[in-house]
């Protein structure tokens, strides 16, 4: 928590001075009290109410002063709070390697299953679209905040050879950013010419210009926008990960990388080829790493669950800063209330 006007702060130091004023009028009480003649006056008044009760009403005064004092100075505090207008890809690994079953009943299953389960959890109002990657990566959804096509989707797209990560990627930042045009032929990713006028005047654009350079932004600091990226091996086709990850970067999406698979792999055969498919950790985390994401590593379906349970938190929450200093006002006015009525029930007046 960090206050705004802090300077208010130093009208704290009043705070002594009412305890000692309070002490000052007790003791001044105590030496104006008169002698009594009759016991029975001085065992009625031992049996009556105890004596810390009349402390009680000033001490709630004392505390709802500092709460308003902190009121004053403008208290800001990070919480979090349900996320509205975001979107979220999910790039799901589509090749062959993904039928291995040392993740049961498959990786692929086991996939689809958790991917299922986490956008049930996301609000309705978030927008969710599905790219699946093997040799190319394409679209199988685009981002819609209805769930049935994107479900059907999920279902029903097949495997195929090969596993081009930084495509998936790239494909993905297409989707999120409607006006970025990539040229996934180029090993660096680079974002091609406008093919149509510029947004911005009526000159119309010359084709083969230079697109304008993006404003830099600082990594993860796009707060509508996610990737979340499945797989199971190593990117053995198109562009590298990393580039695609540092244009992610580049624009503040992060991209949490979930790596599916146990260290040990499985051998596979098919159609006359055998290979054993293991997992490729080290890229999935550099490319977390480098866009300010989590990454996840998952050998069984209930941790591929519980990575994307964590996932669904993360996307469906986001941390601001918002000002509490109408809240501690209701607490102190509410304290203040308290010892007024205790001050009235226990000493029979308000003072």
């Amino acid at each position: 928590m960090r206050f705004l006007w802090p300077e208010a702060l130093a009208l704290a130091a009043l705070l002594p001075l009412l305890v000692l004023a309070y002490r000052w009028l007790l003791r001044r009480r105590g030496a104006a009290a008169v002698p009594v003649a009759s016991l029975a006056l001085i065992r009625a008044a031992m049996a009556g109410p105890p004596a810390w009760r009349r402390h009680v009403p000033p001490g709630l005064l004392l505390v709802a002063l500092a709460v308003a004092l902190l009121a004053i100075a403008r208290p800001v505090a990070v919480v979090s709070m349900p996320s509205t207008d975001r979107t979220v890809i999910l790039a799901i690994d589509a090749s062959g390697s993904m039928r291995a079953r040392d993740v049961q009943p498959s990786r692929i299953e086991a996939a689809r299953a958790a991917a299922r389960a986490f956008i049930e959890e996301l609000p309705a109002s978030t927008k969710v679209g599905l790219v699946t990657f093997a040799a190319t990566a394409s679209v199988a959804q685009a981002p819609s905040s209805t769930r049935d096509a994107l479900f059907a989707a999920l279902e029903s797209f097949p495997l195929q050879r090969g596993t081009a990560a930084g495509s998936a990627i790239a494909v993905a930042l297409q989707l999120l950013f409607p006006d970025l045009e990539i040229d996934l032929a180029a090993p660096d990713l680079k974002p091609r010419p406008r093919a149509g006028p510029p947004p911005t005047a009526g000159a119309p654009a010359q084709r083969g210009a230079e697109p304008p350079a993006a404003a830099a932004v600082e990594p993860g600091s796009h707060a509508r926008a996610t990737i979340i990226l499945l797989s199971d091996g190593q990117t053995n086709i198109g562009p590298e990960p990393q580039v695609a990850a540092k244009l992610a970067a580049e624009r503040g999406v992060r991209v949490h990388t979930v790596a599916v698979g146990t260290a040990q792999g499985e051998s596979l055969s098919a159609e006359g080829w055998s290979m054993r498919v293991r997992l490729d950790e080290a890229s999935l985390r550099t490319i977390a790493d480098i866009t300010r994401g989590s990454y996840f590593a998952t050998a069984s379906a209930p941790e591929l669950r519980a990575a994307y349970e964590a996932l669904a938190t993360r996307v469906a929450f986001e941390r601001r800063e918002i000002e509490i200093g109408a809240l501690l006002l209701g607490i102190a006015a509410l304290l203040i209330a308290l010892a007024a009525g205790l001050s009235r029930w226990w000493l029979g007046s308000l003072g």
